[in-house]
């Protein structure tokens, strides 16, 4: 591993857990979007990363992309609120697939690779540097 490609694996790390920190506030701010019973209701979206597999530095890693958005799967529940102007006759509305919980805890992991990869960054550029110290002596 050289250091342009430990830059090259941070740089993207950091794109990916910025993409990533997006998405989660996206599906967390639409937690109370309700719907009409029978729409299509909100779904949280995953991220899925994969590693690069080519260019320069492929044998040693080339940092990660997004390589799909997975919406989340089931039914959504339905609340009593006949008071919602989008409540059915009977008084019920949809509410979104999104886990609140889960996505808080998404958003601590998200956050936390986002630092280490900024810092991954400045490593290797810190390194890099110095390398050019040393060579100009």
């Amino acid at each position: 591993m050289t250091t342009f490609s430990a830059m090259q694996i941070g740089r993207t790390g950091a794109g990916f857990a910025h993409h990533w920190l997006d998405t989660i506030a996206h599906n967390m701010a639409n937690v109370e979007t309700r719907t009409a019973p029978g729409q299509e209701p909100f779904r949280a979206v995953q991220l899925v990363a994969r590693p690069h597999t080519g260019g320069p530095f492929a044998a040693t890693g080339s940092g990660v992309y997004v390589a799909a958005q997975v919406e989340a799967e089931g039914e959504a529940a339905l609340v009593h609120d006949p008071a919602h102007p989008l409540a059915d006759e009977a008084g019920y509305v949809q509410m979104p697939l999104v886990d609140l919980s889960g996505q808080m805890t998404d958003l601590l992991i998200a956050q936390r690779a986002y630092q280490a990869n900024l810092r991954t960054v400045e490593s290797a550029r810190e390194a890099y540097q110095s390398a050019l110290r040393l060579g100009g002596q």
